[in-house]
């Protein structure tokens, strides 16, 4: 098959998936409004890292990364608490007027590496997304050729970037609109992770 439809599939798998507002995106938004975009960039690219991270996870150990978490619970647990534990700490921030630059640019990429790691339901997803294309569009699966893999994944770092890209073009407009939004931004990411974590803690509850 083409290697151009890798590359669409790639960036059209990655656009789905990033489109629903998660964690990743409200950092988008919440850095955009608080500095500028090129900030929220770094967030973006350390967050299309990660991305291509769980995909190959996906791709590679599906099955065996399945039966694992249902076999250790105490991951989900885990994974449960640090989302609520995160969510608390960003709720009561408070605003600070002056942070150093370095520590600022720093932290950006690390921030956006690891909300795009802490996510559980990205790599459900792309077990999904991998199995559809595999079966419906175009051999997708460890035994395909390294250049075809590479293409896929290089459409998949960059859906991530786009989406987000636009997730920030699109807080720039609220802003421009709605004045001391981004005051109330850490508590909206604050309240979502909170709520993310009970969720995922009633599953396991009544599971």
């Amino acid at each position: 098959m083409n290697l151009i439809w890798y590359f669409i599939f790639g960036v059209l798998a990655t656009f789905v998936g990033a489109i629903p507002l998660g964690t990743v995106n409200l950092s988008v938004i919440n850095t955009t409004l608080k500095q500028n975009a090129r900030s929220a960039m770094k967030i973006a690219i350390a967050a299309g890292v990660a991305e291509i991270l769980l995909s190959l996870f996906a791709l590679h150990c599906s099955t065996a990364f399945t039966k694992f978490i249902d076999m250790h619970q105490w991951i989900q647990i885990s994974i449960v608490f640090v989302l609520m534990i995160i969510g608390v700490v960003l709720f009561l921030k408070k605003e600070q007027d002056a942070t150093d630059k370095k520590s600022r640019f720093s932290s950006k990429y690390g921030t956006g590496f690891i909300l795009g790691l802490l996510n559980p339901p990205v790599i459900i997803y792309w077990i999904l997304a991998i199995s559809y294309i595999d079966m419906n569009a175009a051999p997708l699966n460890m035994k395909s050729p390294l250049t075809s893999l590479f293409v896929f994944f290089s459409g998949v770092y960059l859906g991530k970037i786009l989406t987000l890209y636009l997730y920030s073009r699109l807080s720039i407009i609220i802003k421009n609109r709605v004045q001391n939004i981004a005051q109330s931004i850490n508590k909206v990411m604050g309240v979502l992770l909170v709520v993310i974590g009970i969720l995922q803690g009633a599953k396991l509850a009544f599971a």
